[in-house]
């Protein structure tokens, strides 16, 4: 099982929780899938981007499972949002990470783009 360690950054704010909680699943591969957009685009550094759930969802399947995911910050403001962080992928290995994620609209509940720099 992964470990979690949250970010401070979220407190009263639900809008960055949900971006936390996007950086995580995006970490960890275990998504809800509500939390987006049918025709999600997910544009990673080093690989080409996906387009559409079903490329998303197979693309986190396959994402190694970490030993923990630290969450440094989460913010968010209007229609988009970042967290950034490590991972811990056990034997000592550890890589940074940066996602930024764009929501369907101010509300932020809906994810339709992601940009991830890992």
């Amino acid at each position: 099982m992964t470990r979690i360690q949250a970010s401070k950054d979220c407190g009263n704010s639900p809008k960055n929780r949900f971006v936390q909680a996007i950086a995580i699943a995006l970490e960890t591969g275990n998504a809800t899938l509500e939390d987006y957009a049918e025709d999600i685009i997910w544009k990673r550094a080093t690989e080409t981007a996906l387009r559409g759930k079903t490329a998303f969802l197979g693309a986190l399947a396959a994402r190694e499972k970490p030993a923990a995911v630290i969450v440094e910050h989460a913010i968010s403001h209007g229609k988009v949002g970042a967290a950034s962080g490590e991972v811990n992928l056990g034997g000592g290995a550890k890589r940074r990470f940066c996602h930024v994620v764009e929501f369907a609209s101010v509300k932020g509940d809906r994810v339709t783009t992601l940009k991830s720099y890992a």
